[in-house]
């Protein structure tokens, strides 16, 4: 198994937005409100070390419908939730990113998709490599799942947080992490993580 080094790495949060983690908000995840204590250190670990921290936003408008098939889905999303311009759609408070670090805006499950995460995160270290990402977020199973399995596809080495990462349901996030484990990439806990990134700090 590959080692995780911290000096090439870079840190993922996926979709932690209101409507997503606000309680009563339309796509509640309640597991990603209580992985938020974790994501949170995690976050902070990483900019103490020089970790790069990329955030990614699921966007949905409301005279456009720009992802069909999603919304086909999940019909509470043709009426509201995740739209552009509203409070439900932002980074929440606790994971606020600072200046400088990049918001990357998205329509589909995948980070990569029609997006600049590879490019951004190739080059967040330049001129030195950035060959693996850490993630972090929400749904465990959809976005969080999805985001890993194309990082692969692309070479990065995936290092999937198991406590900061939130699923609809135990069952779904935990086949998530097996997943993973056995062929995607490497599950770590945040202590674990926290463990190899205080080296760098």
């Amino acid at each position: 198994m590959w080692e995780f080094d911290p000096k090439k790495a870079a840190l993922l949060v996926i979709d932690m937005q209101n409507d997503f983690v606000r309680e009563g908000a339309v796509m509640e995840v309640p597991m990603a409100r209580q992985a938020l204590p974790n994501m949170r250190k995690i976050v902070e670990a990483c900019r103490k070390a020089g970790v790069p921290v990329i955030y990614t936003q699921h966007v949905l408008y409301d005279h456009f419908e720009v992802s069909p098939l999603e919304t086909t889905y999940n019909p509470m999303l043709k009426s509201g939730g995740l739209r552009d311009g509203t409070p439900g759609v932002e980074i929440v408070e606790e994971l606020k990113p600072e200046p400088g670090e990049i918001v990357v805006r998205k329509h589909r499950y995948d980070a990569f998709y029609n997006t600049q995460m590879e490019t951004l995160i190739r080059n967040s270290r330049y001129p030195h490599d950035t060959d693996t990402v850490i993630i972090v977020g929400t749904v465990t199973s959809v976005c969080c799942e999805t985001t890993a399995r194309s990082a692969f596809s692309r070479d990065f080495k995936v290092v999937f947080v198991s406590d900061a990462n939130g699923g609809f349901d135990e069952a779904s996030h935990n086949a998530t992490l097996n997943s993973i484990r056995r062929v995607f990439g490497r599950v770590m806990s945040t202590d674990e993580v926290l463990a190899h990134l205080a080296k760098e700090s």
